[in-house]
């Protein structure tokens, strides 16, 4: 369906125009190979799985996310297999490894996309910086993606609960003139609520500023900031907590979800209303430089750059490990804890 943002119209494609039925039709002559079991392969197998396509999946054997893919209920030989086995099996590759991952496999995989295969994937982070991932198809594939706007594990839990993550398409190279069906097919198939077009370059853009962003970095230091203060100030843990993450979490979130900010706005006290709209214009104006760096940083390259260097570390799982732990254990994040386990539905389950 054609919608319209102002003076921009686009094209947007829902179950309804594309259902699922359409989808198993297109497919199903192809076999789905999921290369990868780790944040999006567990999701979007499954779902493509409980959607009736013919799907096996491709793992390193006897790792975590293989035996991940046992308990999952993928049978070895059957439908798991290495990921050198289900690249050889499928005519429809679907490159789910890690960005690291990708690089560290491509001159494997490439060994395997012959002529008339497709090749899928779910971020464009390997085609647009390809002259540092070195990952370079033939001319004789189809390349598309699929990106849902969510993890893995909220695109198989929206899926189970009948609901669908969102998700952007586009379309790298078009062989067999076929390309655009096929990708509406799994992006349908995975599960998704509606699809958007963008490209690899433009996708790979707005995903790494929205996850150093407002999806995760920004509102991790937003967070870490506004507790501080409230503590400092002489305001408990378990306040300072609760006016920094749980009432926006589980209270404001699900509202601005349903109808937007200003309903949210009008749902909430006159003094929370008056002091939201004095002061949010403030918080824009502290942070545009700052997307606009990160903005750069993403487009010229060095984040890439940054990233390829900090994953190829041998010590990086290790390193990470201890960031992580750090975020664990500092007071916001122990408060956090506490106060997750205190919501009615723990300590009723």
């Amino acid at each position: 369906m054609k919608i319209k943002f102002g003076s921009i119209e686009e094209t947007i494609i829902t179950r309804d125009e594309f259902p699922i039925s359409k989808a198993r039709e297109i497919l199903k002559k192809e076999t789905i190979s999921i290369l990868g079991y780790g944040v999006q392969g567990p999701g979007q197998s499954l779902n493509l799985r409980d959607n009736e396509f013919k799907v096996i999946v491709g793992q390193r054997k006897h790792s975590f996310s293989w035996d991940k893919a046992l308990e999952d209920g993928w049978i070895e030989g059957k439908n798991l297999f290495s990921l050198e086995e289900a690249s050889e099996r499928g005519t429809i590759l679907m490159y789910l490894l890690s960005d690291a991952g990708q690089i560290s496999f491509w001159p494997t995989l490439s060994k395997y996309l012959t002529e008339g295969k497709s090749l899928y994937f779910s971020h464009g982070f390997g085609l647009t910086f390809r002259s540092q991932t070195k990952i370079s198809p033939s001319k004789n594939i189809d390349i598309f993606l699929v990106a849902p706007k969510g993890s893995g594990t909220s695109l198989r839990r929206h899926f189970k609960q009948g609901k669908g993550i969102n998700s952007s398409y586009a379309i790298y190279q078009d062989y067999s003139g076929n390309s655009l069906d096929k990708t509406l097919s799994i992006g349908i198939g995975i599960g998704s609520g509606y699809l958007f077009k963008t490209n690899f370059k433009n996708e790979v853009y707005s995903d790494l500023v929205g996850e150093r962003g407002t999806l995760m970095g920004a509102i991790q230091g937003i967070f870490a900031a506004q507790y501080q203060i409230l503590r400092e100030k002489g305001h408990s843990p378990s306040e300072s907590f609760n006016e920094t993450v749980e009432e926006l979490t589980q209270s404001l979130m699900p509202l601005i979800s349903e109808k937007g900010m200003d309903w949210m706005y009008s749902n909430c006290s006159t003094t929370a209303q008056r002091g939201a709209l004095d002061w949010w214009e403030k918080f824009r104006d502290a942070t545009i430089p700052i997307f606009q760096e990160l903005y750069h940083e993403v487009f010229s390259g060095n984040e890439a750059k940054r990233i390829i260097k900090a994953n190829s570390d041998i010590n990086y799982r290790e390193k990470l490990q201890k960031e992580l732990k750090n975020i664990k254990k500092s007071e916001l994040w122990k408060v956090g804890s506490i106060i997750r386990n205190l919501r009615p539905e723990k300590k009723d389950s």
